[in-house]
């Protein structure tokens, strides 16, 4: 795969390049090593037939690629409780598919809401003192337009965070706007 477009929120990109210029590196070098492939054939009606690019095998090749550079997933688990209530619901999680010393990393080949989500995710490890900085890796328009419907695109989730300015997330990120070779 390649980069198409690199947008920094809080100075993400120049801590990485600065403080993790290591760790940046084999982030390059994990998504230049996963090959995109048309290997879904699509039964949706508008695209009955025609062969996709598959999520689920972008996935696992980022999942192996990483897991070789010894990232590792980070989990947080408590209980949830509510102000003067009886109510307690405990197994909850917060998780992070990929980290390596405080760099947060999330592939997202999902909806829009969970792009969004893994912000809020970052912004929870960060007030956790776990996180200096999150890297989230997604598709780039012409990616998404040949995936299957429901995917979205990077492109939108760097233009909300330009509109929200510095409010959210409150934590520095780097968002790497991917494409098929």
């Amino acid at each position: 795969m390649r980069i198409i477009h690199e947008y920094s929120h809080l100075g993400g990109s120049e801590i990485l390049a600065l403080r993790y210029p290591l760790i940046n590196q084999e982030i390059y070098q994990v998504i230049e090593s996963v090959s995109a492939k048309r290997t879904k054939e699509s039964k949706e009606r508008t695209k009955i037939g025609e062969y996709l690019y598959d999520p689920k095998d972008m996935n696992s090749q980022f999942k192996q690629a990483f897991r070789t550079k010894s990232f590792y997933e980070l989990r947080d688990t408590y209980s949830i409780t509510l102000p003067n209530t009886d109510i307690l619901i405990p197994g909850a999680y917060k998780q992070v598919d990929f980290v390596k010393d405080k760099i947060l990393v999330e592939v997202q080949f999902g909806k829009y809401a969970f792009m969004f989500y893994d912000m809020a995710k970052f912004q929870y490890f960060f007030n956790e003192s776990k996180a200096d900085v999150g890297v989230e890796i997604v598709p780039c328009h012409a990616l998404h337009k040949q995936m299957s419907s429901g995917v979205s695109y990077g492109e939108q989730l760097v233009y909300d965070i330009e509109r929200l300015r510095r409010h959210f997330p409150a934590v520095s990120v780097k968002i790497i706007l991917i494409d098929a070779d």
